[in-house]
């Protein structure tokens, strides 16, 4: 059954239902039919009854070889009977035949007593009965095969925007991702399905836009570094030895800058992390302390016994960039604060990330500072990386704070795995 379409599967339960339910109406309908008729019948048999019963007392009509126990008809009427009494038992079965329903009565007049019956025939009955079964044995299929029909086609037309729509879905690529699948007119499961769709590959094309904008921005950040280098080194072959030094920070920063991007690589690949039970304390401490600026003071508030599973390397990391994020920016001071149950915050008492920008500044290659001055900034990749570590390791990233700058990273604690 899980093999067949849905339009047939939906079809099949729909005839079957209704011809479940006209089986089940129509032994109902028969039931109550017989029984109406029957009841009518017998009315009918004890209104006779009354009638014979009064006729017979008003006018003193009697038989004529009336003997006990033996059933005389009246006069003009053969469906009533009756029959002096004895006293004894009378069958009024014998008299009424089959096919007939009975009432009986006794009646005394000045002759004795006599037994009065009365009778109506089951005929009606049975033709009405006769004329409904053939009625309800071709009529509940012929009904069933018309719900049948009637589920398959209009189903067959509520399902036709969704072929429209999976053959317009599997001619998407990713070199066409602004098309869009057709949206039918109706407010039904369809249509918000299609906007659904829609609103999918619309993130999709925002992705790839974001994956060229990010090729097209490493090419530059790795080219410009390059190409500086190479004009040091080949003045440094002609004028003096002191710029092989300078050639030497642009290849430190060419080698961190693929370090980045090779890490980003695997983290959007979603490779799975070696993870242990880290002390969280312990790393930030550890990357806090790293030589750094001379007129920064680091301040450590840091809780013990914090510990998250994760990858040690990559915790180091993201601590590490939230650290020169805050020392760079910083005047005077950095506070990195670990807290339970599993909270690291890095804090400067810089100018602060304006309220507008405290998303922006997790994009990759986002730096506030226009000039991207390559000396004094970053390459914009150390917010994204930190993020997106975070949510490798099922935490979040935000910006907090009023004054300065905070740095907050909510990690899943141990106890809770």
């Amino acid at each position: 059954m899980t093999r067949l379409s849905v339009r047939l599967r939906a079809t099949i339960v729909a005839t079957l239902t209704v011809a479940l339910a006209l089986g089940a109406t129509a032994a109902v309908l028969t039931g109550t039919l017989t029984g109406t008729l029957l009841r009518s019948a017998d009315e009918d048999a004890r209104r006779r009854l009354d009638a014979a019963t009064e006729a017979i007392t008003r006018s003193g009509l009697q038989p004529t070889e009336a003997t006990p126990g033996v059933p005389v008809p009246v006069a003009a009427n053969t469906d009533i009977v009756i029959a002096r009494s004895d006293g004894g038992a009378w069958e009024p079965a014998a008299a009424a035949g089959f096919g007939y329903v009975t009432a009986t009565g006794r009646v005394a007049t000045e002759n004795g007593d006599f037994v009065v019956m009365s009778r109506a025939s089951l005929g009606p009955v049975n033709d009405a009965l006769d004329a409904l079964r053939p009625m309800l044995l071709i009529g509940t299929p012929v009904l069933s095969l018309l719900v049948g029909a009637l589920t398959w086609l209009l189903l067959g037309q509520a399902l036709k925007p969704v072929s429209a729509i999976r053959e317009k879905f599997a001619g998407i690529t990713a070199g066409d991702l602004h098309q869009r699948v057709p949206v039918p007119a109706t407010r039904d499961e369809v249509a918000r399905l299609a906007r659904t769709m829609n609103a999918t590959l619309d993130r999709l094309e925002n992705v790839m836009e974001r994956h060229k904008r990010f090729v097209a921005d490493a090419a530059h950040e790795l080219r410009s570094p390059l190409a500086t280098l190479r004009t040091r080194l080949e003045l440094g072959r002609r004028r003096a030895p002191e710029l092989a030094e300078d050639a030497l920070t642009d290849v430190a920063r060419i080698q961190g800058l693929a370090a980045d991007l090779l890490l980003l690589a695997r983290l959007d690949a979603g490779e799975p992390l070696v993870t242990e039970e880290v002390d969280l304390g312990q790393v930030a401490a550890e990357e806090a302390i790293r030589p750094r600026r001379d007129d920064v003071e680091i301040v450590l508030d840091i809780a013990d016994g914090v510990v998250v599973p994760g990858s040690r390397p990559h915790l180091a990391r993201m601590v590490g960039n939230l650290v020169d994020n805050a020392v760079r920016h910083a005047e005077s001071k950095v506070t990195v604060r670990v807290t339970p149950p599993a909270v690291l915050e890095v804090i400067d008492d810089g100018p602060g990330i304006p309220a507008e920008h405290r998303e922006s500044v997790f994009d990759r290659f986002t730096r506030l500072d226009e000039a991207r001055d390559r000396d004094a900034g970053g390459s914009g990749l150390g917010l994204a990386i930190a993020r997106d570590i975070a949510r490798a390791h099922h935490g979040t990233l935000v910006v907090t704070g009023e004054k300065g700058s905070c740095l907050r990273a909510d990690l899943r604690p141990a106890a809770d795995r």
